[in-house]
């Protein structure tokens, strides 16, 4: 396994507060959907189910990602449904103090030695964007 995570991402909310979003993350379509078009087109084409994220790419074309593990206060764990290969983004909240936390997302992949070089950038940006995409849908500018 290959693992890829972001930079540590401080949001200006409660680690209570982040991890709850999680239960109904649906609920961050609606977010996305009040993004400016130009910040919402560095997210990527990507929607929100209750327990799934979805993501279009023209690379790989469309990825779910569906929760697996919810520990709280802070791991929240989506596996690739349907992925030719082990797949999984984990998302790991940490308190600051009772009013911000710090939050880093990482992908796991199962993927051969020898791709690494040609696919570990790809894996590392996808990372870096997830974790400004829940900044993003956070609060954070």
């Amino acid at each position: 396994m290959a693992k890829y995570s972001s930079k540590t991402i401080t949001v200006n909310q409660p680690i209570e507060v982040l991890f709850d979003r999680f239960s109904d993350i649906s609920l961050f379509q609606q977010r996305i959907n009040e993004i400016p078009a130009e910040d919402r087109s560095k997210l990527g084409d990507v929607t929100f189910e209750a327990d799934a994220i979805c993501l279009n790419t023209p690379q790989v074309g469309q990825l779910k990602f569906k929760v697996t593990e919810r520990v709280a206060p802070g791991h929240i764990v989506f596996s690739a449904v349907g992925s030719p290969i082990p797949l999984s983004m984990v998302i790991d909240i940490t308190a600051i103090d009772n009013t911000s936390s710090n939050v880093v997302t990482a992908i796991d992949v199962d993927i051969p030695a020898m791709l690494r070089p040609l696919l570990g950038g790809k894996m590392q940006e996808a990372a870096d964007r997830f974790g400004e995409m829940i900044g993003r849908l956070n609060g954070n500018q």
